[in-house]
């Protein structure tokens, strides 16, 4: 026997027709009115549809901020990475002084040797031999031979002391045979020509390094300490300024001393100069740098 409890509702596959009518209808209700009445319709649906639109419109404008940020996030790193490189110290090189080297004149005549015995010019395999403590060959740039031979754009007579005593030092501690035409070519060459101003100081210690010969620039250089390398056997360059030997700058050696204290020096453009002797402290005095960062003195040998 059946349970009357457990009897189906007649009404409960009704309802969801009665929904979807109702559904319909009220689609039907809401599409004239829509078009009847639009203002009962904006009325009816906006409490519905504004939050719906605003959530829509707060996702979309989260997602432009998104987006924005992210694009702005990779070019910071891509600005981050291409500034690194210039963060990195880098060295600068700066522009050598030149040696402003115009033709050397004599300012007042060289002083009168007081031992003549200590340096003299003689003549040995046929080279020029310019005695001393530490004798060189002697090279003059003024000489016939090489005067008017080009060093750069211009000439050895007026502007070539620098390959002029360089020849003197190769000529000298090595044997290497050289003459000023030949060391004008070579350091014009390796880029040791100033155009109208003579040579530039690296000249000194480029060449001697290209030809195996010791040297160091010695920018606090004493009289004491001049003398002392020299009576060890080497010998000194010095670029001196206006005074004694040039009105503008030049390139001369020291190679020799005396009992006394003077020095002993070959001058590329003064056979005068070459036999005299020189206070160590002049020579110095006069070779104190342009900028005032020393002397240019530079120990050879």
């Amino acid at each position: 026997m059946k349970d009357p409890s457990r009897r189906k509702n007649p009404l409960i596959p009704v309802i969801p027709v009665l929904l979807l009518a109702l559904l319909c209808v009220g689609g039907m209700e809401l599409a004239f009115c829509a078009h009847f009445s639009p203002e009962l319709y904006h009325k009816i649906t906006d409490p519905v549809t504004e939050p719906v639109v605003r959530a829509v419109n707060s996702a979309r404008a989260q997602l432009r901020q998104w987006e924005f940020e992210l694009r702005l996030n990779r070019a910071l790193a891509e600005i981050t990475e291409l500034s690194a490189g210039y963060k990195q110290p880098r060295p600068v090189q700066l522009p050598e002084r030149p040696q402003y080297a115009v033709h050397p004149e004599l300012l007042e005549p060289p002083p009168v040797p007081a031992e003549p015995a200590l340096t003299e010019f003689i003549t040995e395999g046929g080279r020029t031999i310019l005695t001393g403590t530490n004798p060189v060959v002697y090279f003059n740039q003024g000489d016939p031979q090489w005067r008017d031979k080009p060093f750069g754009t211009d000439n050895i007579g007026k502007y070539g002391c620098g390959p002029t005593v360089m020849a003197m030092i190769v000529a000298s501690l090595t044997d290497t045979p050289t003459d000023p035409a030949q060391m004008a070519v070579w350091a014009y060459e390796h880029g040791y020509w100033c155009s109208g101003s003579g040579s530039f100081p690296s000249i000194i210690e480029g060449t001697a390094k290209a030809f195996g010969i010791e040297c160091r620039e010695v920018r606090d250089c004493g009289p004491g300490a001049l003398r002392a390398h020299v009576r060890g056997g080497g010998l000194a360059v010095a670029l001196v300024g206006p005074g004694h030997f040039t009105d503008s700058g030049h390139f001369i050696i020291i190679h020799g001393y005396s009992l006394s204290g003077e020095v002993l020096v070959a001058d590329p453009n003064s056979r005068e100069n070459s036999l005299g002797l020189w206070e160590a402290e002049v020579i110095l005095k006069e070779a104190k740098a342009s900028n005032g960062d020393g002397v240019c003195v530079w120990f050879v040998g």
